[in-house]
């Protein structure tokens, strides 16, 4: 693990010090101006220093020794302090300051990583604990495709914030309270008038027992009533009925799990009952300051810029989602003590979230501006589409089962494995692991490359094509560098002491340069919430290695070593890309 000394930030972190010193001493007076560093057109320079513009705009008429905004940017380039990082500036246009970074020093700072660790890059955040709220199935349903996006993209964003030195409590809301719970119990009673025989075995498919439930509720008015009474007892805390709810509760958990097994996730559950207990201290909290009001029999609060209220209590006096959600806010601000609430849903629960967030803000809970902490995010994703456009469904109009889809893509990796020979050459366990690996791998990356806003259409030729930005390329690039280094024969631990890396090829500085700007593709994937970012920094850097590749010579050549440390860091970088994205590597093909 690297110290915060060793931990230096991203390159513009590391630019945007150096600049902040410029500008105190350019305008001393402009206190509140902070550097605006972003990566420039490669012809120019490799980064930019835009704040000339905006500053002279400020300054004019009050300072008489700039006479527009060019005179500025010199200024702050005169006023830069010395660094190895540097090697030349230039001015451009309207006082740009164009950054070329030192070839020797990009050089010495991959090979620091090399000794100190991937961890010495990970990108400072301003925020020490966060919750993600992601996955959050509904008990007695299957998890289906719809719960894929949540899951993989509330897992990326975990880990991405867990790389950057945030504790993440990873949180499970699932639905395991509600009115659903009254027909399903009574229909487990009416099945099993002793609950201890009433197995996961026993039970089978728990969707199949919902929809027979469901069915019984929506025909038998007997039943029904029945069912109304048991969400009563269930509420009331009555032994028998409580019994009945956590059985089925485990037997769901038990499905989830095997899901969550494969795709290798780890989540802390919290359900909608963990907040039950909150929500009437949060409800009373709210109405002692004026927040919550009479609406025909409901109780509201009134978001501005809504033409509709946030109910909080339904006409017959029960609790629903916003209530749930209040509480839930309420105990992660206050007892979870998060900086940053995270929730992962479907677009379609956005106006949802975003009147929960100003019913908080009301409250005093969270503060106005979205850029001040504690804060609170809803990351909205698209759907996930069939070929022919529609929800992705089977072709009895079923939503795809989850396992059924990871199960599907495993075993379509293992039979190409076994077209290309592989099975004569492996063991029965490697050619496991690897079809494993690569078939979820590439359910993950097909859904993680794409905006997550967007919809994006599931297709299983396109996932595992070995061609193309998937995770099948990006896996097996990642093999032939592991395979590249083996088969120089040298020992790469011994070359990180002995060696030293030279960019000296135009192709070897560029690899440099990208692999140097992991952290902040990190960080930016972070702040921004979005896991795209990532997927296109590793493409990127998969196909600058391959220009490299191309074009110098690696075992060999005069060069080998500085180039086999090259090699060495692109597969460190890749592979922590790969745990980032909860993908597993595989090291060789």
């Amino acid at each position: 693990m690297a110290s915060d000394e060793e931990n230096v930030g991203s390159l513009k972190q590391q630019l945007a010090k150096l600049f902040e010193a410029s500008l105190r001493v350019t305008v001393p007076d402009e206190v509140d101006t902070e550097p605006l560093i972003t990566a420039c057109n490669p012809r120019f320079g490799d980064y930019q220093c835009n704040n000339a513009m905006s500053l002279w705009t400020k300054i004019k008429g009050k300072r008489s020794e700039f006479t527009g905004p060019q005179p500025v940017g010199r200024a702050i380039m005169a006023n830069l302090p010395a660094s190895e990082m540097i090697e030349s500036c230039t001015i451009a246009g309207p006082g740009f300051v164009n950054v070329v970074l030192s070839r020797q020093w990009i050089a010495k700072s991959v090979q620091k990583m090399l000794i100190a660790g991937i961890e010495a890059w990970a990108p400072k955040l301003p925020v020490k604990r966060a919750v993600v709220d992601f996955s959050s199935p509904n008990i007695a349903k299957e998890m289906h495709v719809g719960h894929l996006r949540s899951t993989i993209i509330g897992d990326t964003l975990s880990r991405l914030l867990e790389f950057s030195n945030v504790e993440v409590l990873r949180r499970n809301h699932v639905g395991d309270w509600g009115t659903q719970f009254g027909m399903l119990i009574e229909y487990l009673f009416e099945k099993f008038p002793n609950l201890d025989v009433a197995s996961d075995q026993a039970i089978g498919d728990l969707e199949a027992f919902y929809k027979e439930s469901k069915q019984r509720f929506d025909t038998d008015s007997g039943f029904k009533e029945r069912a109304q009474q048991a969400v009563v007892s269930l509420q009331g805390g009555e032994e028998r009925y409580r019994t009945a709810w956590a059985k089925i509760c485990e037997i769901s958990r038990k499905g989830y799990e095997r899901v969550y097994q494969r795709l290798g996730i780890k989540l802390e559950e919290k359900g909608e009952s963990f907040y039950n207990p909150y929500i009437l201290r949060v409800l009373e909290e709210l109405n002692n300051q004026g927040l919550i009001e009479d609406s025909e029999g409901a109780r509201v609060i009134s978001i501005e810029g809504m033409n509709r209220p946030l109910i909080v209590v339904k006409k017959d006096g029960g609790f629903n989602y916003a209530s749930t959600d209040l509480a839930a806010l309420w105990y992660r601000l206050n007892e979870e003590k998060a900086e940053w609430i995270i929730y992962v849903t479907d677009v379609g629960q956005r106006e949802h979230f975003e009147m929960v967030f100003t019913a908080a803000k009301r409250a005093g809970w969270l503060p106005a501006a979205d850029t001040m902490y504690p804060k609170t995010s809803h990351v909205g994703f698209g759907l996930v589409l069939g070929d022919d456009g529609k929800r992705f469904r089977t072709r009895s109009t079923e939503v795809v089962r989850l396992v059924d889809l990871l199960d599907e893509a495993k075993s379509r990796c293992k039979a190409a494995l076994v077209e290309r020979g592989k099975a004569d050459e492996w063991t029965e366990e490697e050619l496991e692991q690897t079809a494993e690996a690569v078939g979820y791998g590439a359910v993950k990356y097909a859904d993680l490359k794409n905006n997550r806003l967007t919809n994006y259409t599931f297709n299983f030729d396109q996932m595992l094509s070995d061609k193309g930005n998937t995770a099948v390329y990006l896996l097996y690039a990642h093999a032939r560098i592991c395979s590249i280094i083996r088969k120089s024969g040298k020992e790469i631990e011994e070359l990180k002491k002995t060696g030293t890396i030279v960019l000296a090829h135009p192709d070897e500085r560029v690899l440099g340069l990208h692999l140097l700007q992991f952290a902040e593709s990190v960080e930016e994937a972070c702040t921004n919430l979005l896991p795209n970012v990532l997927c296109e920094y590793l493409y990127n850097l998969s196909e600058y290695f391959t220009r490299f590749y191309s074009n110098c010579q690696v075992v060999g050549s005069a060069e080998e070593t500085s180039r086999l440390l090259l090699c060495e860091a692109t597969a460190v970088v890749m592979r922590k890309c790969f745990h980032l994205l909860g993908i597993v590597p595989v090291y060789k093909i």
